[in-house]
This record gives structure tokens, sequence and C-alpha cells, in this order.
């Protein structure tokens, strides 16, 4: 009887760690790919990964460092909750993710290392800029695309651009969202989300029309294409815009009120 009891006492205990640590095994592929990432960087002569032949006599430098992100990219999880889409980044046939999620109640999981490359943004473009997982930081935020964001996520937001910012010295152009990357394809972070108040906080540009006087010549497609949007498809980047810069507007064309924020911050991307 007593050896029963040890033994549930036991299975109880394994149960409720296993409940405390419910990533414990994908942690473990992390750090497993991880290592497969470091074992790749030691690589000694560097192994040639585009065909080309180098001299015999390989010759390493002493001047890198990794490569830093210079673009935030801000999504919404388009899921009901936290542990969804901690679930859906965790699972290998997703094979999507991003490098931190922020909660509904403002807590923050930091899922991936700034300098490692998450799938996050997939087919983009920002400027001249093309795949911007390779040069981004995804953050997603708890939001099922038709809700508001919350006081305590925005706070929480606000600190770790804070920091990214910093620590990385990303322009202030270049705090961007999914849909202003991706045009036509992604909506988020949605119509909801204040981008004027990431501005105020120098993440971002926002607009003012007070006494903007427009010229005659002024092209609106080309201030979209200033700004950084892809206008291969002009409507489509219209419709992008507007939801980030004018999210009351759910048409597709450009109006005189447009013409004036769009003459003000081509000048502020320029």
């Amino acid at each position: 009887m007593a050896k029963q009891i040890v033994i549930t006492c036991i299975f109880l205990v394994l149960i409720a760690a296993c409940a405390h640590k419910p990533y414990s095994s994908t942690n473990k592929q992390y750090k497993k790919q991880a290592k497969a990432f470091a074992k790749l960087l030691r690589e000694y002569p560097l192994k040639d990964s585009v065909g080309l032949q180098y001299p015999d006599g390989w010759v390493g430098t002493t001047n890198f460092s990794m490569r830093r992100p210079n673009f935030v990219v801000i999504h919404h999880t388009a899921q009901n909750s936290c542990d969804e889409t901690l679930k859906t980044f965790t699972l290998t046939r997703t094979q999507v993710s991003a490098h931190y999620v922020i909660c509904r109640d403002g807590t923050v999981h930091h899922m991936l290392n700034d300098l490692l490359r998450a799938h996050h943004a997939g087919v983009s473009k920002w400027g001249n800029a093309t795949d911007l997982n390779s040069m981004s930081i995804g953050i997603e935020i708890d939001n099922n695309g038709s809700e508001p964001f919350t006081d305590a996520q925005m706070n929480s937001l606000l600190l770790l651009l804070d920091r990214l910012k910093r620590a990385y010295n990303i322009p202030q152009a270049n705090f961007i969202g999914h849909a202003d990357v991706a045009p036509g394809r992604k909506v988020d972070p949605s119509r909801y989300f204040s981008w004027k108040t990431l501005a105020e906080n120098g993440f971002g540009y926002w607009y003012d029309t007070t006494n903007v006087n427009v010229a005659l010549n002024f092209n609106p497609v080309q201030a979209l294409r200033i700004i950084g949007y892809n206008i291969s498809k002009p409507e489509i980047a219209i419709e992008s815009y507007k939801i980030h810069f004018v999210p009351q507007d759910t048409t597709k064309t450009i109006n005189d009120a447009d013409k004036k924020i769009l003459w003000d911050l081509a000048k502020k991307y320029q």
C-alpha cells in the first residue's frame, strides 16, 4: 500500500512538472537548432554556399560581428489567446514565428534571439528592402484583428520598442506594420492599432496637415513610394496606407485630405 502511495506521488509530481514547463520539449529543439547554427559558424575553412571556387590558403578576417536588425515589423496574431499563438510558434509544421509575443495582460514572451531570422513577414517589400525577415525583428501582439489593443499591451510594446531602438540604433522610419510590407496580403496590426501613439514616442512617423499646401503637380502615388510602399498595384498600396494612417477610411482612393497627409509624410520619410 505504501509503495502504491509513493508511486502515485511520483506520478503526480511528474505531471505537475510537465504542466509547469509545457514547452520543455520545444525549448530543447530551440537549443539543438541554435547549436547547429553555431557549429556552422565555426567551420574551418568556411563552407562555400554559392558554388564559388576559393584559393586553398584560406584566410579568415578578424573584423566581423553578428548581423543586426534594422527594422521592426509589428503584427497582430489573428488568434484568440497567447497560449494559442505560443503553440502555433512551437509547431514545426507551421513554419511561422516571431521574436516577441505580447499577451493581453502585457506579458512579453521573447521567443527568438534578436540576431536570428524569424519567419514572420513572408513575401515582403518596403522601399528597396526585400525579404524583411532577414533584416527585421517581428513582434506579434495577441489580438484577433477585430478588437482594440489593451493598455497593458501598448505599454509593454512601447518599452520593448525603446529597448530595441537603442540596442540596434533602428531609424525612426523603420517601425512598420505587416500590412505595410505585404500590401493586399496582410492587414495586421489592424485598424484598431494606434500608430499615432507609437509615432509620438519616436517609433515611425505621423502627420500634421496644419497649414499644408499641396503643389498642383503633386503625385500621391509617388508619395506612397517615397514612404516605402510597393506601388506596383496602387490601389493595394493605398489600402495599406489607410490601414496605417487613416484607419477610419476603408476606401481605396486618394482624396484631398489624403493628399495633404501624403505631402507631409513624404517629407518626413524621404
